[in-house]
């Protein structure tokens, strides 16, 4: 299912995704271009451990500041913020990234359901959020909840998914915007807010 025309009014782009999505992560980032209009934040599941590989590997790939989030991390336009291992990765009405240390979710810590949620009745209609490959449930939640605020939904086609079972899940149980390969996800994020 895909809508004409271009996302407008992105102050957030969010993507979430577990096993498969770092592929898909290393290949859009070096395809992105200016965003100067909106925030990139990235939830994936991740190894509870304290590095910063994953951080280091996204910067790599990309010419955009990548940003590790400390609790209470301001948000920046035409920057790149990434989720934490071992923490829940929260959005404030004020522009800031707070990370939280209660129970996993979906066995997950970061959890994707509840980065979604938290974006969602922050940002409402601003919010953008992109689920990717995965191998649970995680996200389906916070997709709904997006939904409920007036969010725009883009799912990773669960044919070019190496992991098929989160966005298959995501499509039995919301009504995406957007149902989109690689190539296509990069064509709409790179013209978010470009009319």
């Amino acid at each position: 299912m895909e809508k004409d025309g271009l996302i407008s009014g992105c102050k957030v782009l969010i993507i979430g995704g577990s096993a498969g999505s770092l592929k898909v992560l290393m290949e859009l980032l070096p395809r992105l271009t200016a965003f100067p209009t909106f925030t990139i934040v990235i939830v994936l599941h991740r190894k509870n451990a304290e590095d910063t590989t994953l951080e280091e590997l996204f910067a790599l790939k990309t010419s955009f500041p990548v940003n590790e989030v400390e609790d209470k991390t301001p948000l920046e336009k035409g920057a790149i913020y990434v989720a934490p291992s071992g923490y829940h990765l929260l959005f404030e009405r004020e522009e800031l990234l707070s990370l939280d240390a209660s129970e996993k979710i979906n066995y997950s810590r970061p959890s994707i359901d509840v980065s979604f949620e938290s974006a969602a009745e922050v940002y409402g209609k601003g919010l953008t959020a992109v689920l990717l490959s995965g191998a649970n449930a995680d996200g389906t939640e916070g997709l709904r909840a997006i939904e409920k605020t007036g969010g725009t939904i883009i799912i990773q086609d669960p044919l070019t998914a190496e992991m098929p079972f989160m966005p298959q899940n995501a499509l039995l149980h919301t009504t995406p915007d957007y149902v989109v390969g690689i190539s296509e996800l990069c064509d709409l994020i790179n013209h978010i807010n470009s009319y």
